[in-house]
């Protein structure tokens, strides 16, 4: 199963609910994962662990799948939103993967407007998912944390904490 896949669930959803479909996320990854299974069991990683004699496990696979691809639902969501106000959206793992020096100025200040400074322990760039900035004074307005379980984001609480 692709990102695809959920996004053109999504967009079956949005046909029913219109503008409300994001309050509908949680029924649509329920529906998802089931179709998320059945692509799972027909899988080479299935069959590999069923020729191993063990039980395939479609949750560690299926976590992962959901962990990556809600941030790319929400970014879906709330682009054509960003955009219309005149701001403009980035993701995260764009600063974190990437050398500074390979940034374009307008990233490298959003990336040094980013980085909380620890004193001693040094200036880190909080793991955020998405990055929403004013592209005229490079202002961070938003940085949203897209977390699927709570243990991810009991952790990112305390960091936010700190």
């Amino acid at each position: 199963m692709t990102f695809n896949y959920l996004l053109e669930l999504y967009k079956e959803k949005k046909k029913i609910y219109g503008e409300d479909t994001y309050k509908y996320i949680s029924k649509i990854l329920q529906e998802a994962k089931e179709i998320h299974k059945k692509f799972f069991l027909n899988s080479e990683t299935a069959a590999r662990a069923i020729a191993e004699g063990r039980e395939p496990d479609h949750e560690q696979s299926w976590r992962a799948f959901k962990g990556k691809n809600l941030e790319k639902l929400l970014l879906y969501i709330i682009m054509e939103g960003v955009e219309q106000l005149g701001l403009k959206i980035i993701e995260g793992n764009t600063l974190e993967r990437t050398n500074s020096k390979n940034l374009s100025k307008e990233l490298n200040i959003i990336k040094r407007n980013l980085f909380v400074d620890f004193g001693e322990f040094g200036a880190h760039l909080p793991d955020v998912d998405l990055i929403i900035y004013d592209p005229k004074n490079y202002k961070i307005i938003s940085v949203i944390s897209c977390k699927v379980t709570l243990r991810e984001r009991i952790a990112q609480t305390g960091y936010w904490k700190i």
